[in-house]
C-alpha cells in the first residue's frame, strides 16, 4: 500500500493494468488508447458516485463472516441430525439445550434476506425490492419440488432394491405412492411434506410474506418487530397452523416460527446496534450462562432417564410440552441466550474467522440452499447404507464424515463455478463498453 493513496484506487489502478495487459495481448495501440480513455472515464465517474452517494442507514458494507460460519455449522448439524440414530449427532445441539440448529437456520436466513433485499428496497423502491423477494421465494419453492421428486425417487428405489419396504411409510411416501395424482398436487400447494422436508415450506411461506414486513422494517422497525411479536402471539394463543394433506398441520407453524426470522431481520437493520449494551452488559451474559446450564441439566435427563427423578413435579409440568411445532418460548429463550454468549465470544473480526479450518463450513453457509437439499438426500443415503451394513458406531461416524465431505466439496464447486461466471460477466461489461469506442475511432 502506497502511503496517502487511497486503497480503493490502488485497486482500481490494479485492475486496470490487468485488464490492459489482457487486451494488449490481442490489440493494437489505437485500441488500446481508446480502451483506456472509456475505462478511466468509468473508473472516474464510479470513484465519484461512491464518495457522493450516501450509505444506507443500517445497512452493513463488509458481510460478516459469522452468518456463513454458522449457517454452515446448522446445515452440518441438519444433516447429522436427519440420521436416524446416528451417534454422530451428538456433537449436535439438541442434545444439550431446548433448541436446536432450525432456530440458527431460521434467524440467519431472517438477517441475511434484510441485508441483501433491505439495500435492494431503498436502492430501487419497494416494488422492484419486494419482486426480488418473491423471485427468491419462487426460486425455494422450485428447488424444493425439485428435491420432492428426487426424494420420492431415490426412497423408491432403495424400497425395492433392498427389499425394505419400510423405508416408504418411515419416510412419509405412503401416501404419495399410493394416490400420486392428488398427492402431487398437494405437493405443490405445500400440503404435502415427508420425513425431513418440513423446514423449506416454512422458509418459503415466511419468504413470500416478507416484502410487506421488510417495508415496514425499514420505515418502522419496532413497530414491524411488535406486529411479529403479536401475529407469534395470536398463533401459539389461538392455534393458528395451516393444514397438511395428512389432516394435521404444519411441523413447522410459520406463523410461529415468522417471529425468529424477522427479529433476525431487525438486527440486521440496526436492532442489533440498538441492543449492543445489553449484549456487553456482564449481567445480562451471566443469566444467558445459566439458562444454558439450566438447559442443559433437563437435556440431560432425556438421555440418563433416571436423572429426572430430581426435576420438581412443578418444574416439569411448568416447562413441558417444549413444543418445536409453535417454537416454544423456551426454546427461543435458549437460542437467544447462546447467541448472545457466542456473539460475546466470536466477534465480527475474530482470528479464528479467517482460519482455513474454518473455510469448509463457512462454504456450506455461503450456499445454503443448495447444500440443504443435499444434505436431505445424503442424510438418506447414508440412514440406507447403515441398515444394510448394519452399521455401528464407527460405520455412523464414517458416514457421517463422508456426507459432510460431499457437501463440502459440492459447495467449494458452486463456488468455483460462480467465481467463473463472475468473470465471465466482468469481461462482458469490459468488452461490451470498449466496443462502442473503437468503432468509433475506426
Amino acid at each position: 500500500m502506497v502511503p496517502g493513496v487511497p486503497r480503493a484506487l490502488v485497486s482500481a489502478v490494479g485492475n486496470a493494468m490487468h485488464e490492459l495487459y489482457f487486451f494488449a495481448a490481442r490489440m493494437g495501440l489505437r485500441e488500446i488508447v481508446a480502451w483506456t480513455r472509456v475505462t478511466v472515464d468509468a473508473a472516474l465517474r464510479g470513484r465519484a458516485a461512491a464518495a457522493t452517494a450516501p450509505a444506507p442507514a443500517h445497512v452493513a458494507e463488509a458481510r460478516d463472516i459469522r452468518l456463513d460460519l454458522f449457517r454452515g455449522l446448522a446445515l452440518w448439524f441438519i444433516f447429522l441430525d436427519h440420521i436416524p440414530g446416528n451417534v454422530a449427532s451428538w456433537i449436535t445441539l439438541r442434545n444439550y439445550g431446548f433448541s436446536d440448529a432450525t432456530e440458527i437456520f431460521v434467524f440467519i436466513s431472517g438477517y441475511t434476506a434484510a441485508l441483501v433485499y433491505g439495500k435492494a428496497m431503498r436502492r430501487h423502491g419497494a416494488i422492484e425490492g419486494g419482486a426480488r423477494i418473491l423471485k427468491r421465494a419462487w426460486q425455494i419453492y422450485v428447488a424444493h419440488l425439485f428435491l420432492l421428486v428426487i426424494y420420492a425417487a431415490l426412497v423408491a428405489q432403495a424400497a425395492a432394491s433392498t427389499g425394505h419396504p419400510q423405508f416408504i411409510d418411515k419416510y412419509g411416501l405412503a401416501g404419495f405412492f399410493k394416490q400420486p395424482d392428488f398427492m402431487f398436487i398437494q405437493a405443490l400447494l405445500l400440503r404435502f411434506k415427508p420425513v425431513n422436508m418440513d423446514v423449506l415450506p416454512m422458509y418459503i411461506a415466511v419468504m413470500a410474506a416478507f416484502p410487506p414486513v421488510l417495508w415496514l422494517l425499514l420505515r418502522r422497525a419496532d413497530a414491524a418487530l411488535i406486529g411479529s411479536l403479536a401475529l407469534y402471539a395470536l398463533a401459539r394463543g389461538g392455534g393458528w397452523n395451516l393444514a397438511s394433506a395428512s389432516g394435521g398441520t404444519w411441523y413447522f407453524n410459520p406463523f410461529a416460527w415468522q417471529l425468529l426470522f424477522v427479529f433476525g431481520a431487525w438486527c440486521a437493520l440496526g436492532g442489533a446496534e440498538r441492543l449492543g449494551a445489553l449484549i456487553r452488559s456482564r449481567l445480562l451474559a451471566g443469566a444467558a450462562a445459566a439458562y444454558l446450564l439450566f438447559a442443559l441439566a433437563i437435556a440431560m435427563t432425556w438421555h440418563v432417564h433416571a436423572l429426572g427423578d430430581f426435576v420438581p413435579t412443578w418444574l416439569a409440568a411448568l416447562i413441558y410440552p417444549i413444543d418445536k411445532t409453535n417454537l416454544d418460548v423456551l426454546r427461543i429463550a435458549h437460542f437467544l441466550a447462546l447467541a448472545l454468549v457466542i456473539v460475546r465470544w466470536v466477534g465480527r473480526d475474530a482470528p479464528i474467522l479467517k482460519s482455513p479450518l474454518m473455510r469448509p463450513v463457512t462454504c456450506c453457509g455461503m450456499h445454503s440452499l443448495e447444500i440443504f437439499c443435499l444434505g436431505v438426500v445424503l442424510s438418506f443415503a447414508a440412514h440406507v447404507a447403515l441398515v444394510e451394513a448394519a452399521g455401528g458406531p464407527a460405520l455412523q461416524i464414517l458416514a457421517s464424515a463422508a456426507g459432510i465431505a460431499t457437501m463440502v466439496a459440492v459447495a467449494t464447486l458452486i463456488a468455483w463455478w460462480g467465481g467463473i461466471d463472475e468473470q465471465k460477466r466482468a469481461r462482458s461489461a469490459t468488452d461490451g463498453a470498449l466496443e462502442p469506442a473503437i468503432l468509433a475511432r475506426a
